[in-house]
């Protein structure tokens, strides 16, 4: 199976579960070697108004996402399952998490085989299905199948301390 196609059933697996835990699944990233890989699986609660999920939620989740994993069998030998929250760079994939981020500096990936792939600047947001970033004071609009990954670029303000 590719890994794409794994990633997604996958998300969908654990995103059906989720629901009902009320947790919300960030992100699916499998990575390393294909016959022990690693799972690494970001989440948050569901509830948009909630704090961020704390490491003693996270370490609550764990089981069951396992157990979802488990019951779908996606690999044919171990894997090493990897649980976290979402982080500073929060990985953004739905038309929601582009909505509700939209303002913050991101860094986006497209799909592209010609021409330029990668774009740093200012999610704008949704309009009509395209996701809107500004970029070097240009607009750029793609459609969600178009974009490969798209995370938030975390900015710190290390300005002068005050005396």
């Amino acid at each position: 199976m590719a890994a794409e196609d794994l990633r997604s059933q996958i998300i969908a697996a654990l995103e059906q579960e989720a629901a009902t835990r009320g947790i919300d699944i960030v992100d699916v990233e499998i990575v390393g070697a294909t016959k022990a890989p690693a799972v690494r699986v970001r989440i948050d609660h569901a509830d948009e108004s909630a704090e961020t999920i704390s490491l003693d939620e996270v370490a609550e989740q764990n089981a069951w996402i396992d157990a979802v994993i488990e019951g779908i069998d996606p690999f044919p030998n171990s894997y090493t399952l990897e649980v976290s929250s979402p982080g500073l760079d929060r990985p953004l994939r739905r038309e929601r998490d582009f909505v509700r981020f939209a303002g913050e500096t991101v860094a986006l990936t497209t799909n592209a085989v010609e021409g330029r792939k990668r774009y740093t600047g200012t999610l704008e947001g949704v309009t009509d299905g395209l996701v809107h970033v500004t970029c070097d004071g240009e607009d750029f609009a793609f459609e969600l199948g178009q974009i490969r990954s798209c995370a938030i670029k975390p900015t710190f303000d290390f300005g002068k301390k005050k005396a």
